[in-house]
């Protein structure tokens, strides 16, 4: 028993220590990629960042993350990524858990969104669909087709979700856990499935 209370009192005091650096290296980092951070910045875990010369990372206030695998622990835990080549903008008031925002083109997150664990956007194929360019490595990159997504305010999307390439999700629209979004999405609506389906509109 005597193990337990030490073990338990061990872990808090590297909680206590470890967990207020995570918000100014991410801040660092942030600083360091040129991308624009505004108030209220709140980060549990480590980050990964990686935005190009021709990147822009653009983040409005009160922005929380969850990263890694001993924060907000749903299962499937990785990294939050932010990979940006293209325009990246994330209003105000927006909480994301182990999610990867892969920016080629452009992506742009409204205000009050909130982004379950393990989800992934992306605003690009990678590959050209065609097997001859794609053997060429250089023309399969350049001519991947690159698509923006546009998440309007106040959508909520559960956890291990895809969103794929020229999608817009409606203010106020949920995307159910597990979905993969290949298509807009209406205000006001609630989608689920592979391939997300309406299957309720909110009242």
């Amino acid at each position: 028993m005597m193990l337990f209370y030490i073990f338990k009192a061990f872990r808090k005091i590297i909680r206590i220590v470890i967990n207020p650096i995570y918000t100014p290296l991410a801040k660092l980092l942030f600083y360091l990629n040129s991308a624009k951070v505004g108030k209220g910045l709140k980060v549990a875990g480590l980050l990964k960042i990686d935005v190009t010369r021709r990147g822009k990372l653009i983040i409005g206030n009160n922005f929380q993350i969850n990263s890694g695998n001993n924060f907000n622990v749903i299962g499937r835990q990785q990294k939050t990524i932010f990979w940006v080549e293209g325009d990246l903008t994330i209003g105000d008031n927006v909480g994301i858990s182990a999610t990867a925002l892969i920016c080629n083109h452009k992506i742009s997150i409204g205000d009050n969104v909130k982004i379950g664990g393990n989800t992934v956007i992306y605003d690009t194929d990678f590959h050209n669909l065609d097997p001859v360019i794609r053997n060429d490595k250089t023309l399969d990159k350049q001519t991947a087709i690159k698509l923006p997504v546009l998440m309007k305010d106040n959508v909520f999307i559960g956890a291990h979700t895809t969103i794929l390439k020229g999608v817009t999700i409606g203010k106020n629209s949920i995307i159910g856990a597990c979905s993969v979004v290949t298509k807009n999405i209406p205000a006001n609506e609630i989608w689920a499935g592979n391939p997300a389906k309406c299957i309720k509109i909110i009242k």
